[in-house]
């Protein structure tokens, strides 16, 4: 994903359009320049760049060719899958998962770092979805929760109808995805929520000083084209400008150092939203 010649077509590409729009237009500049980064952005799909699925099969596969599979599907959502899984387990109850009945959506739901610890003290309705199929199937063993739905996703999207879920949760996912991916899961979030339903997600910020050296690591990984996930910082403001936009509420911002619940911090800044009752 992090392919640089990918990104200097979509470069070349944009100038040549915009090089044909009469400057001295205004009426309909905005959509004609809203076309223009759709058709962008569909050139960098084509070109790989941002085929989400293909890019995490294809890393989670390396690891798997490289490690035993246990080991690789732990570090396919990176290290920690054993202290990290129960800290979100407890942001889970912290911030109000219903334990006997509420209904929770893992986006994102990896080899069940999360799913794992949950199932020991959660009794209510689960859904995990991933693109991968390894890490999915690999979450519903470990879990060993017939009850609990594993599922595999093709596309960015949400599969359940309308006002059902109590919670959703992003745990290291819009870390790894363009801001415009991240507010559409955020819209697919809302949609899925019960009214007064909670939004929890985790992300990488600048003002984090033990986020800079993943921004560093990231761009030397991009000047070496080494194929790997995506990692992206959104920053608080345009959060709160997707929180309106939304018609969501604030609940709260939490530094990536504060230990929120017992079992410690999770070391990725915090996000709670909730869905108007009203």
């Amino acid at each position: 994903m992090l392919d640089t010649d990918g990104r200097g077509a979509y470069h070349s590409q944009g100038n040549d359009n915009l090089e044909a729009i009469d400057v001295g237009v205004q009426i309909g500049l905005a959509g004609r320049i809203g076309g223009l980064v759709r058709r962008a952005l569909r050139s960098r799909s084509s070109s790989g760049q941002l085929d989400l699925k293909a890019s995490y099969v294809a890393f989670v596969d390396d690891l798997k060719a490289r490690l035993p599979n246990d080991r690789a599907m732990e570090l396919a959502i990176g290290d920690g899958f054993d202290t990290i899984g129960p800290i979100e387990a407890g942001l889970i109850a912290h911030y109000g998962l219903p334990p006997d009945d509420g209904y929770l959506i893992d986006v994102g739901c990896g080899s069940g770092r999360l799913a794992q610890p949950l199932a020991r003290t959660h009794r209510g309705r689960y859904l995990g979805i991933d693109l991968v199929p390894a890490l999915v199937e690999h979450a519903r063993k470990i879990t060993e929760r017939p009850d609990w739905s594993f599922k595999v996703i093709d596309h960015i999207g949400v599969p359940e109808k309308d006002g059902q879920a109590d919670m959703v949760c992003f745990f290291s996912v819009l870390t790894h995805l363009l801001h415009e991916q991240s507010y559409w899961y955020l819209e697919e979030a809302k949609r899925v929520l019960k009214p007064g339903g909670t939004v929890v997600f985790s992300f990488l910020e600048f003002h984090e000083p033990g986020h800079l050296p993943i921004f560093r690591a990231t761009l030397e990984g991009a000047k070496a084209r080494t194929k790997a996930p995506l990692n992206v910082f959104i920053e608080r403001n345009a959060i709160r400008v997707w929180t309106s936009e939304l018609g969501m509420e604030m609940v709260e911002l939490r530094d990536a150092g504060d230990a929120i619940v017992p079992q410690g911090a999770l070391g990725q800044s915090i996000c709670v939203l909730r869905k108007p009752v009203g």
